[in-house]
């Protein structure tokens, strides 16, 4: 009965066939740790938040864009385009990753790639 207070960070960490879907709480803790907060002036809330609406937490998500060809990778949907190569099309590859790198159930990559992102971006987090 004591152990019932884990199971919602379980809940948030379990991992599916899918990639891992973070609980909010447990993304923004590791996000933390990442650097995330206060990056380029931006609230961990901020990240957060991207993160819900870009990918509802889902280290795997993908999504297509028919409008150029591209393709949207991992937790934050991180564009191959311009960001990552995913070998399909030509990328600028500005974060020097393969795309794959962004549908694992580590995130690091993808907050590394995020940095640089809003780094390079003129308006920064609103390149998402």
């Amino acid at each position: 009965m004591k152990a019932l207070w884990l199971l919602p960070l379980l809940t948030g960490l379990l991992a599916t066939g899918e990639g891992l879907v973070y609980g909010r709480c447990a993304l923004a803790q590791r996000l933390q740790q990442l650097g995330l907060d206060g990056y380029a002036g931006y609230s961990l809330a901020n990240w957060v938040c991207t993160a819900c609406h870009e990918s509802s937490y889902n280290t795997a998500a993908t999504h297509y864009n028919d409008y150029d060809g591209s393709t949207d990778f991992g937790i934050f949907q991180i564009n191959s385009r311009y960001w990552c190569q995913d070998g399909s099309q030509p990328s600028s590859n500005m974060c020097r990753i393969q795309c794959s790198e962004l549908l694992t159930d580590n995130v690091a990559p993808d907050v590394a790639c995020a940095k640089i992102v809003v780094d390079n971006s003129e308006d920064g987090m609103g390149a998402w």
